[in-house]
C-alpha cells in the first residue's frame, strides 16, 4: 500500500482530501465509498508515512480535525470526520 496517492474519478467533482491511517476499518469503508461512488480524491496514510513527514501532515490535519481522528476528509473548505457517506453526499451536491 502505497503512502500517499490519488484516484481517480467518474464524476466531475471537486477532488477530496483523504487523510487516513492503513489499519482503520473506517478508513477502508470511506475509501471504499469514494472508489464506489467515483468521487476522485487524493489520499495520505498517516502511518505510512517517514516521522518527518508524519508530522508535517499532522500539522495539516490538526488545522481541520484537532482531535487528530481518522478518517479526515477535507472539501471545499470543509472538514468531515469518520466514516459519513450521506455528509460526504451531501457537500458534494452542486
Amino acid at each position: 500500500m502505497e503512502a500517499r496517492g490519488s484516484v481517480a474519478g467518474r464524476r466531475d467533482r471537486p477532488r477530496i482530501r483523504f487523510y487516513g491511517l492503513s489499519t482503520c476499518v473506517w478508513c477502508r469503508r470511506t475509501r471504499q465509498f469514494l472508489e464506489d461512488e467515483g468521487i476522485p480524491f487524493d489520499y495520505v496514510y498517516v502511518d505510512l508515512l517517514d516521522d518527518d513527514q508524519r508530522e508535517e501532515v499532522m500539522e495539516e490535519v490538526r488545522r481541520w480535525n484537532p482531535s487528530e481522528s481518522f478518517p479526515t476528509l477535507v472539501l471545499e473548505g470543509r472538514c468531515i470526520v469518520g466514516y459519513r457517506p450521506e455528509e460526504i453526499k451531501e457537500a458534494l451536491r452542486p
